[in-house]
Order: structure tokens, then C-alpha cells, then sequence
């Protein structure tokens, strides 16, 4: 009796435990309140690239550590590169990362005609100097007077690139030329710009049309600001932006 009595108790304690397709949520949908569902809030995962923040770090503390020994150097080409060969003498990679962050603090401190000597011990080197860099070089070559130089590394590039230069450097030639009263040169960058479809930004297109007009030709001066110039522009009027015709127009 006592046996068939603890069978009976078992299959009943058996029958009374829910099943795992219940408690997960399968089948019929048995073990959880009608119309509701459970929600699962998930914390979004958060990567920490520490070695990022570290490299990073370390190249800033590598470009000022250059930067200041430079600027303490005399002005001879040896003693420069010197001290550069020095700074990378113990790299297993080429610095690059912090070379063009020292740049940027040359530049920052107006320092010319070091950024020149940095950016030719990088070419010196081999290393192919990205486009900031270029930009760099060509603004300390012409505020160090070194117009010459300037457009022998702007020649080396659109010979070089071709295709792949960006409008930033059309920009810095054509703007390098005008200063110097150099129309007929404005009007070779912007004939190249024509050719490989770059179109010049505001400032650019005044300069190619005053390169224009300085050579007699007012009506291509014309042509050119009809072509590149926005027929809107935007002032700021009692305190508020408005849009206006050029040439005096209407506000739209």
C-alpha cells in the first residue's frame, strides 16, 4: 500500500513541474501571463581600443619632443637632419603618425623653414607625405619666399598624382601665384583644374578672374564667375541670415 500510495505522489509531483518549452517561452506559450511579453534590455556593447588612446598619445608626446629639439638647432641642413636620423634611430617602424603631428606644431608656431627641412628629410627618406603635408610644405616654401621651390614640388605632384589631387592645393597654387602677380601661372593650375573637373571654391574663382581680367581678357573673366560663382549668396541681416541675388538682387 505504502508503495502504490509514493507512485502516486511521485507522478503527481512529476506531472506539476513545468516543461522546459514552457519556462522558455515555446510552444503554446504555457507559464507566462496572456498578452504580455517579457522584454530583455541588453546593454550595448562598448569597445575600448586602449591601444588607439595609447599610440595616440604617444606620437603627441614623440612630435613635441622633435618640435623642441628643432627649434633649439641652428639653421644648417646637417645639424636638422641629424638630430632626425637620431629621433627615429630606434624606431622598429618609421614614426610617421608623429612626424606630421610635428608638422602641425611647426606650423602652429610659424616655424618655415623648419617644417621645409622636416617635410625634405621625410621625402629624403621615402616617405610619401600625405596631402595636409603637402599643403603644409607649399604654405612654409611660400612664406619663406621660395616661390621656385614651391612650384617644383606642386609640378612633382600634378605629375606624380595627377587624378588624385585634391582642390585644397589648386587652391594653395592659384592663391601662391596671384599674391605674387603671377596671372599667366593662376591660369595654368586653372586650366588643369578644367581638365580634370575640379571646380574652385569662391575665393579661387575671384582670383582666376582677376588672373583673366590682368591679362586683358574680360570676357573670359566673365565667363568664369557666370560658371563657378553661385548665383546666391548669404549676408547676415539685422542680426538674422538671409539669402541674396549677387549683383544686388532681390532677397529670396
Amino acid at each position: 500500500m505504502a508503495g502504490v500510495f509514493s507512485l502516486r505522489i511521485g507522478s503527481r509531483l512529476a506531472g506539476s513541474t513545468p516543461s522546459a518549452s514552457a519556462t522558455k517561452g515555446g510552444g503554446s506559450g504555457r507559464g507566462r501571463p496572456t498578452g504580455s511579453r517579457a522584454l530583455v534590455s541588453k546593454k550595448p556593447y562598448k569597445e575600448h581600443h586602449l591601444w588607439i588612446r595609447k599610440d595616440s598619445a604617444g606620437s603627441g608626446k614623440k612630435a613635441l619632443r622633435l618640435v623642441n629639439t628643432v627649434s633649439k638647432l641652428p639653421n644648417e641642413k646637417e645639424a636638422v637632419y641629424g638630430a632626425l636620423d637620431r629621433w627615429t634611430a630606434f624606431e622598429t617602424e618609421f614614426p610617421i603618425i608623429a612626424a606630421a603631428k610635428a608638422l602641425e606644431m611647426l606650423k602652429k608656431r610659424r616655424q618655415w623653414l623648419r617644417i621645409i627641412q622636416v617635410a625634405k628629410w621625410l621625402m629624403s627618406k621615402g616617405q610619401a607625405l600625405t596631402w595636409t603635408t603637402y599643403d603644409t610644405l607649399l604654405l612654409a616654401l611660400f612664406m619663406d619666399g621660395r616661390i621656385d621651390e614651391a612650384e617644383s614640388i606642386w609640378n612633382n605632384i600634378i605629375q606624380t598624382h595627377t587624378r588624385s589631387v585634391p582642390k585644397k592645393l589648386f587652391s594653395r597654387m592659384i592663391l601662391i601665384y596671384d599674391i605674387h602677380d603671377r596671372s599667366d601661372k593662376v591660369l595654368e593650375v586653372y586650366a588643369d583644374m578644367e581638365e580634370l573637373g575640379v571646380h574652385p571654391d569662391e575665393d579661387t574663382t575671384r582670383r582666376i578672374g582677376r588672373a583673366f581680367a590682368a591679362l586683358g581678357q574680360e570676357d573670359k573673366e566673365k565667363l568664369v564667375l557666370e560658371k563657378h560663382l553661385n548665383k546666391w549668396k548669404y549676408i547676415h541681416f539685422n542680426g538674422e541670415r538671409a539669402r541674396v541675388r549677387r549683383g544686388g538682387g532681390p532677397l529670396a
